[in-house]
């Protein structure tokens, strides 16, 4: 049975809005890619191989210091609720879940967790290290994970190659493994028309964008993951600074348009948000998508200083505990869609009647 109250701050440490920027940038992730040496990747990987790759693992993480006080989670022996919790704590992918019907969960899944930390095991490579930080830390989130890889590194042997570097199953993932994404809040330049423009420009630069769940996920409430496309040919510093460079423009260009908005049309965006903010705090029954629309205008009331009395904590927590698996649980029972929508309705009408008191 999954007990996340083993995991410090059940593993949502990054909810806590204490990063830069922390209103328009949820979080910060920093991922590497690893494969052990002499072993065949997860993919192609005999059940067998798979465990014998976990037990190098856990021991290597077992006398690793940076990793000192990590939880494992042996995926693979979880339920599907419980495993669709993890993911939507952004904790493990959608694949180390399994939560695809056409790829299942593997033998020897697991995952360690620490405070904003994350080995995730026999996913689409034996190894993702991870670090998660508040807000735009690309900096310190790097640092993380670095001394993680460090460290492992000379407990168990990587492949790797001269020529091409770290040696991953994905082309798109050889050369440092590195991936560094933000999770970004823009309704400011959705609501200018701007974003067009500013999507096309991040691909130029190289970027890639997907929605709050990353690949293959869609863009709901104007949340987007942003991340680096490429790793082959590139150094960890190289991907680091641009991402921060082209990142700190967009946040700008976020802030410019909502400036707009409120110096362009103060009476209808105010109308607009206040909506947003009486259908989450009265609605008896809200679809997913649905709250994720409304949080997103309330985020930009709060952001704009529409609406005082409610922290962006409370506003990423909603973005996190509304979703199906953590109302079921919470509920103790599985929920149909019709009364996950109910469930849902009543803990965002409670969370804000806690927070918010009475405004306007």
């Amino acid at each position: 049975m999954l007990d996340l109250s083993l995991l410090p701050d059940g593993g949502v440490s990054w909810l806590d809005a204490s990063g830069e920027h922390a209103s328009i940038v949820l979080s910060t992730r920093i991922r590497l890619a690893r494969n052990l040496e002499g072993f065949a990747f997860p993919g192609r990987a005999r059940d067998g191989e798979r465990l014998r790759v976990l037990a190098r693992i856990n021991e290597a993480v077992s006398e690793s210091p940076p990793l000192h006080g990590n939880v494992l989670v042996r995926v693979d022996e979880l339920a599907g609720e419980e495993r669709l919790l993890l993911h939507e704590r952004h904790l493990v992918s959608r694949e180390l879940a399994g939560l695809d019907p056409q790829h299942p969960v593997r033998s020897g899944a697991a995952v360690y967790l620490g405070d904003g930390t994350g080995v995730l095991i026999n996913e689409e490579d034996h190894l993702r290290l991870q670090a998660l930080r508040s807000g735009f830390g690309v900096a310190e989130a790097y640092a993380t994970v670095d001394a993680m890889d460090q460290d492992l590194g000379r407990r168990v042997p990587f492949a790797f190659h001269p020529e091409f570097g770290f040696l991953t199953s994905c082309p798109t993932n050889t050369g440092t493994g590195m991936r560094a994404s933000v999770l970004i809040h823009l309704p400011g330049l959705v609501l200018t028309k701007e974003i067009g423009k500013t999507l096309s420009g991040l691909q130029q630069m190289g970027l890639t964008y997907r929605g709050l769940y990353g690949e293959g996920s869609e863009v709901v409430g104007n949340f987007f993951q942003i991340s680096n496309q490429t790793t082959l040919g590139r150094s960890e510093q190289d991907i680091i600074e641009q991402l921060t460079y082209v990142l700190r423009t967009v946040i700008s260009r976020e802030e410019d348009a909502r400036r707009v908005l409120l110096r362009d049309a103060p009476y209808i965006i105010e109308d607009k948000l206040w909506r947003a903010y009486g259908t989450l705090r009265y609605a008896r029954s809200l679809t997913f998508e649905e709250a994720m629309n409304y949080l997103s205008g309330v985020r930009l009331a709060v952001g704009l200083k529409l609406i005082s009395g409610l922290s962006v904590y409370t506003l990423n927590k909603l973005l996190i505990f509304s979703q199906a698996a953590h109302l079921a649980q919470a509920e103790g029972k599985a929920l149909t869609e019709s009364e996950a929508n109910l469930a849902r309705a009543r803990y965002v009408r409670q969370l804000l009647a806690d927070e918010a008191g009475t405004h306007g």
